[in-house]
């Protein structure tokens, strides 16, 4: 079977592909209506980072507390996307589909509605419980519709470039929604996809028959799901509580031995959630830890950016989204060289590293910013230098941590990778917006809390700490990509079953 193109974007995979008698009559329909189900996932990634500065105001909670509007999303989506894929083999990728379109729907409603902070952390982490369903079955939907070699690679690249325009997107109508309609018009505009996704769904997707010998992994994701929880959790305390306290440390140990519980697990189990087989290759090792930390340095650096630019240049939130499009830019141009040019002449060895060390030397430049800076020559030069870094790393990371996975492993390959880059962004957001509140903090202290000089001060050198920290988890990855990558090109299989990602 033909591979899929290695900067093809999308969120997961299934272990195989079916070949079917005839070609569904309505496929390309049937990709339209995945694809709109898609866009509405990966849009909601970046859709309310925008809308965040007038939800904080309108729903009055702190700077400390604004890390789990992001964080509640991406947690619940990471952890429980593997378990996702499980699903859709046991229950029919058809209703799973459906059940996870009306459930995010549902979700964003209550999302919109929100009266308090509480109830928002709560929906969305409802949108990445049934994004989880969703992401997977969609993926297994589109790869049994397209099971012809030349169609399906269309498909693939239709679906990716959905996905890979999804975050632009996200950031232009949360600007254009936030400024003329309300904030919570960026959780309601989910409706319109779901409605339109769910009614093509139950027209023209067919049911399949089940895997009846499919089961759920229960007791590994409760230990993954509940250990990432604490991690991220404990982290975030760091913030309200200090490092010293026990609700800080506690969480992060209980934490960490949940998921050396949740290891230990996977070599036991008969029916693993991620079988540790698909770690053991060094390149794909190493493109999951890359994927990690380049998740976990590039989520809190849209989250900080969009404060610096309402907040302290005091950019209207079309602008804002507007002056994402550079770094956006950036990482597409940067993702398509290196899997057509790059990575097949030098490998990964130098281009990973490379990547890593071009988003430290962005997140060092943004270091400068102030509240006279131009965005001109100010914050446009960084922010093409990091997106070329985070798309020289993305692409690169994601197509090798699925290349040469066996069929029946590629799905949780992709869903793996996928949990990975989720799970870096809640604990690059929860980390950086703990060092942000502590450098605010130390630099109010012995000030007046009521001066705008001093508070609008404080919150840059909030930024500039966020920045620098980044910057350090960026030089950490390209010690570790210089480490764990082997020399060479990788050899690429023809017949490897395809293994999307996002």
């Amino acid at each position: 079977m033909p591979r899929t193109p290695a900067d093809v974007p999308v969120d997961a995979a299934v272990t195989s592909l079916p070949s079917a008698d005839a070609l569904p009559r309505h496929r390309w329909w049937i990709l339209a209506i995945i694809g709109v189900a898609q866009l509405m996932v990966v849009l909601d990634a970046t859709i309310v980072n925008i809308a965040l500065p007038s939800a904080q105001k309108d729903l009055g909670f702190s700077d400390g507390d604004r890390q789990w509007v992001v964080t509640a999303y991406a947690l619940a989506f990471g952890s429980l996307l593997l378990l996702g894929g499980r699903i859709a083999d046991l229950f029919g990728r058809k209703m799973t589909f459906l059940v996870g379109l009306a459930g995010f729907a549902g979700a964003s409603a209550l999302g919109g509605a929100s009266g308090s902070f509480e109830m928002l952390i709560v929906a969305r982490a409802a949108q990445g419980l049934f994004g989880a369903l969703l992401a997977p079955a969609a993926l297994s939907l589109l790869t049994v519709t397209f099971t012809d070699a030349r169609e399906r690679a269309k498909a693939f690249g239709v679906y990716g470039a959905i996905a890979g325009a999804g975050g632009a997107v996200g950031l232009l109508l949360g600007g254009v929604l936030t400024e003329y309609l309300d904030w919570r018009w960026t959780l309601y505009v989910n409706l319109a996809f779901a409605v339109v996704a769910f009614v093509g769904g139950v027209f023209l997707l067919q049911r399949a028959t089940r895997d009846k010998s499919a089961t759920i992994d229960i007791p590994g994701t409760v230990l993954v799901s509940s250990g990432l929880f604490c991690v991220v959790y404990g982290f975030s305390n760091a913030e309200s509580h200090d490092w010293s306290s026990p609700a800080t440390w506690g969480f992060l140990i209980v934490g960490a031995v949940l998921l050396a519980a949740f290891t230990w697990w996977q070599t036991r189990a008969a029916h693993p959630l991620l079988p540790l087989r698909v770690l053991l290759d060094r390149n794909r090792a190493a493109s999951f830890v890359s994927v990690l930390i380049i998740g976990a340095g590039m989520f809190g650096v849209f989250l900080f950016l969009t404060y610096y630019l309402q907040q302290s240049l005091g950019y209207t939130p079309i602008k804002t989204g507007l002056a994402f499009l550079p770094m956006i830019a950036g990482l597409m141009v940067a993702a398509a060289l290196s899997s057509t040019v790059l990575l097949p002449r030098f490998g990964p060895k130098p281009v990973v590293p490379l990547g890593m060390g071009l988003a430290a030397a962005g997140m060092v430049w943004l270091t400068g910013l102030d509240l006279t800076s131009s965005y001109p020559t100010d914050l446009m030069p960084p922010l093409v230098v990091a997106g070329l870094g985070f798309g020289l790393v993305i692409s690169t990371a994601m197509s090798l941590a699925t290349a040469g996975v066996a069929a029946e492993d590629s799905g949780v390959a992709s869903a793996a990778v996928n949990t990975m880059q989720q799970v870096g962004g809640s604990l690059g957001t929860a980390l950086l917006n703990t060092l942000f509140s502590s450098a605010v903090t130390d630099y109010l202290a012995g000030k007046s809390p009521k001066d705008p000089a001093a508070v609008a001060q404080a919150s840059l050198e909030g930024y500039s700490t966020a920045y620098w920290w980044s910057a350090v988890v960026f030089a950490a990855g390209l010690i570790i990509s210089v480490l764990l990558y082997r020399r060479g090109v990788p050899a690429t299989d023809p017949d490897a079953s395809p293994a999307v990602h996002m």
